[in-house]
């Protein structure tokens, strides 16, 4: 009987086959560290303590982090109607025109209490309304929406840096962005949180898109796994055929789960526009549209696993770049080969030590 048949417990599946892998890509990681001159050993302490040794540290961890939560949850929700998004990067960016546009309209008039709402309801808009012509051209014509949502990355790029250059940019300045929202259009910071734990957040901008990013999660966990359209699509992405079966529509759902995935994407752009920079920059996104991919398949596209997965990441990203200062051989450049090798064990080779370990399973449980 081929191991792949033979179903594990979920403590194996989500909890010891992940970490083996993460626990190979350090290893592996810590092997070339060594090959270039330096101690892994002092790598990886000073990595930590870069990502986790103070309040400041942990504020730019979890700023990180929150992107990648809503990247990741974006990627999974589609992913359970058996869609590949590779469009979040460009869901995202769009969705941060969406929200600077109510933080332009209202932050002379409103506190951000008042603000939020409408800066999430505008970024979910207009990521959802980014992801909408690649639902339909895969769910009308075949058009495979991986190839589609790639290439409306470019396209969304493109048209942010000509809105930003030609229709939003401050006049006299040379720079392409908009102007500084008022305080009734920026997200308040964190820093209570930490301070509840005696800590300092510093430069850090960690904000409340943290919590909004959270709450994210369990509307994701409560949709996917506790309501008919959560239980349709998962239908749909395990057997199309069955759904067809059972009566479920291929386009409505197709276009439902991209809807909700290109919302989610686009609600990661309230973290820099309105949390950090307080004003739409261009290409503000910086690749978290990419890295929520690999967040989902570490996280098994479920939500504490994605929360999980995206504060590694978050680590990855403020360690690496305080690695970089105290270790000037181990560049940037290393750091990304870092983040590559947990998601190519993570994801790609996911499942390497899956037969051994069902074989360590059955013999365990003969004895």
């Amino acid at each position: 009987m081929s191991t792949a048949s033979i179903p594990l417990p979920n403590w194996i599946t989500y909890g010891l086959l992940p970490l083996i892998n993460l626990i190979l890509a350090f290893l592996i990681s810590g092997l070339v560290v060594w090959i270039i001159g330096e101690n892994p050993w002092d790598a990886l302490v000073l990595l930590l303590q870069g990502a986790l040794g103070r309040g400041e540290g942990i504020g730019f961890t979890l700023f990180y982090a929150t992107n990648f939560i809503f990247t990741g949850l974006s990627v999974a929700v589609a992913y359970h109607a058996g869609l590949f998004n590779i469009g979040s990067e460009g869901q995202a960016y769009v969705g941060g025109l969406g929200a600077a546009l109510v933080a332009l309209a209202l932050d002379h008039y409103c506190p951000w209490y008042v603000t939020m709402p409408f800066a999430v309801l505008g970024a979910a808009v207009f990521g959802a309304a980014w992801a909408l012509i690649p639902a339909w051209l895969q769910a009308r014509r075949g058009s495979h929406v991986v190839i589609t949502t790639i290439m409306f990355n470019f396209i969304g790029s493109a048209l942010m840096v000509y809105l930003l250059v030609n229709v939003l940019r401050v006049t006299g300045k040379m720079a392409p962005e908009t102007r500084t929202f008022l305080e009734g259009g920026q997200l308040p910071k964190l820093d209570w949180l930490l301070a509840l734990f005696g800590l300092k957040l510093g430069a850090a901008p960690f904000n409340v898109s943290f919590i909004i990013a959270l709450v994210m999660c369990v509307v994701v966990w409560v949709l996917i796994w506790r309501t008919k359209l959560g239980y349709e699509m998962r239908t749909l992405g395990i057997s199309r055929s069955a759904a067809s079966y059972a009566g479920i529509s291929y386009t409505r759902i197709v276009v439902i789960a991209m809807l909700l995935s290109g919302a989610l994407a686009g609600m990661m752009a309230l973290n820099p526009v309105m949390g950090a920079s307080a004003r739409l920059q261009v290409e503000f996104v910086g690749g978290a549209g990419f890295v929520g991919i690999a967040v989902s398949l570490m996280g098994r596209s479920h939500p504490l696993g994605i929360v999980l997965a995206a504060i590694l990441f978050g680590i990855l990203y403020q360690g690496g770049a305080e690695l970089s200062f105290d270790m000037p051989n181990i560049t940037r450049d290393m750091i990304v080969v870092i983040q590559g090798l947990v998601i190519l064990f993570a994801g790609a080779l996911e499942f390497m030590f899956r037969p051994a370990l069902v074989r360590l399973y059955l013999s365990f449980k003969k004895s």
